[in-house]
Formats: C-alpha cells, structure tokens, sequence
C-alpha cells in the first residue's frame, strides 16, 4: 500500500497526466469558475470512484424516479453515467448530460462496452441547452449538487421537464460522511470562487424543498445511506480518493509543498474513515434521496 503521507500525481479521467497548466487552474481563483470545475472533475478517474464505491446509487433513484420504458430522461451532471446506464437499461430515452468532456467519453466508451444506448451532450447545469419541457424525468446523482449556483440549476431541473413529468435527486447530506469530508478538507482549501455555493446544501431537505419552491408536487424525501465496502480501512480509502477523487486531489494540490498541512489533511481524513468504519472497513454513506412531479 502507497504511503498515505505522499502527494499523488493525479491523472485525468482518460489516464492523462495533469499538466502545469491543469494544475495551475485548479489551484488559482481564475475568473473562469467552469473551467476551474472541468478541470478538477477531469482529474483524477471519477468514473472508477462512481464504479467501484457508489455502483448502486445510481440504480436507486432510477428506481425512485419511476423511471420507465419509452420515458425521455435527461440525466444532468452525469458524470461517466452512473443513473444513465439503469435509466436506459429500463427501456427510457436517455441523455447523459456534463460540464467535462472527459466524464462524457469515458460515459461513450462504456455505452459501447456495455452494448447500451445513451446519448452524450456536454452540457451546464446552468444553463442547459434543451427546450423548456422536453423530458419525462430530470434526474442528478450527486452530480448537480456540485454546480456554483445551486439556484440556477435548480431553475434549469425544473424548466427542461414537462408538467407532470418527475424529478428525481440524489444529494450527499451535510451531516453524512461525504458532507464531514468536505468540512474537513474546507480548511486546507483554497478559497471558494465568487458565487460557489456548498454543494452538501444540496442534502439538506429544506434547502432543496426552496430551490425546486411551489413548481413541484408530490414531494417525497428520505434520507437514506449507502453501503460503501469498498476499502479494506482508513489507510486505503485515502490512498484511494487522493488518486482518484477530483475535489480532494485539488486540494492537495493546492498544498504545494507545505509538508506539514498535507499531514493535517491525511490526520483528519484518516480520522473521518475511522469514526465511520463499520467494521472491515464498510461505511455507511448518508445521501438524501427526493422525487418530485413537475406542476
């Protein structure tokens, strides 16, 4: 097992080395937030993060969502396409949509391995590029939640599905593990961009509930927790998101060679996997889990 004391050198998501120039990106207060964010979700490979720890989640809200055959569904800050891939293999019309190329061709390269058809657009949470009710179902896993203004993507879910039609949300919580790392890599960070809003605000049901606002019915959340046995202990689950996991390989990035604050970061990661370990390493991740019908 690699020491968890040493600084990875990250690679983008199609196995590139990160250049000085990605590097640069990821670390400056660029005037560019979205392509500050290609940058960081291109490092690192977080379509094997979505494979290898989260495989289920995606399958989950398809299934919450009501996701059906012959259903058009637009899958927004799909990554690689952890929801895409149940959604269509449900019979539905599905676009896979992301700010970051990479995720997308790597979403391609699968759909063809897997004999799957999903359709890839690049495309901003924020500003997305289809006509005002053009889907049955809307759906982000743990995807939308990382778009800078929660408010404006949360206008663009809305417009882009039909009335009646559902929207469907899986968000990691604040309190749960994904939302305490966070808080625990906030002090090692650069500062946030003018006009980046906390993605873990995205589990937090009222937040959520005033965001989407009286355009929505039928509105159902629960908190849920997914199972994560993907790491033998604390050791590995850094090893591992530090190689893997765009935010966190920013960060460390950012560190430079300030040898001392790498060390606080692994200190309070480590700290973080050991407090959620459930044995063997197994953790439980909260996420909050909301379906909605569009008025």
């Amino acid at each position: 097992m690699a020491s968890t004391m040493l600084e990875p050198q990250p690679a983008s998501a199609t196995g590139r080395r990160l250049t000085g120039e990605d590097i640069s990106i990821m670390q400056t207060s660029a005037p560019d937030i979205k392509a500050r964010h290609r940058q960081i979700w291109a490092s690192g490979d977080y379509p094997s993060v979505a494979e290898d720890v989260i495989p289920t989640l995606g399958a989950e809200l398809v299934h919450a969502t009501g996701i059906t055959t012959g259903d058009h569904v637009l899958d927004v800050a799909a990554g690689s396409g952890n929801a895409s891939f149940p959604a269509a293999r449900r019979g539905a019309r599905v676009i896979g949509s992301d700010l970051t190329p990479e995720l997308l061709e790597s979403g391609r390269r699968r759909s063809e391995d897997l004999g799957v058809d999903v359709e890839w657009r690049e495309a901003d949470c924020e500003e997305l590029p289809f006509d005002d009710g053009a889907f049955d179902a809307v759906i982000s896993c743990v995807g939308v939640m990382f778009a800078p203004s929660h408010q404006r993507s949360a206008d663009e879910l809305v417009r882009v599905c039909r009335r009646g039609g559902r929207i469907g949300l899986a968000n990691w919580t604040p309190a749960g593990f994904v939302g305490q790392m966070f808080a625990a890599m906030k002090p090692y960070s650069p500062p946030p961009l003018p006009g980046s809003e906390p993605p873990p605000l995205w589990g937090d049901e009222q937040h959520v509930r005033a965001l989407l606002g009286t355009r929505v019915e039928d509105v159902d959340v629960s908190r849920r927790q997914v199972r994560v046995d993907r790491f033998a202990d604390a050791a590995s689950f850094l090893d591992y998101f530090k190689e893997n996991y765009g935010p966190t390989i920013a960060v460390y990035r950012s560190l430079a060679t300030d040898a001392g604050r790498v060390r606080g970061l692994d200190a309070a990661l480590l700290d973080l996997a050991r407090r959620h370990d459930r044995g063997g390493g197994a953790m439980d991740w909260e996420y909050l889990l909301l379906t909605a019908r569009r008025r």
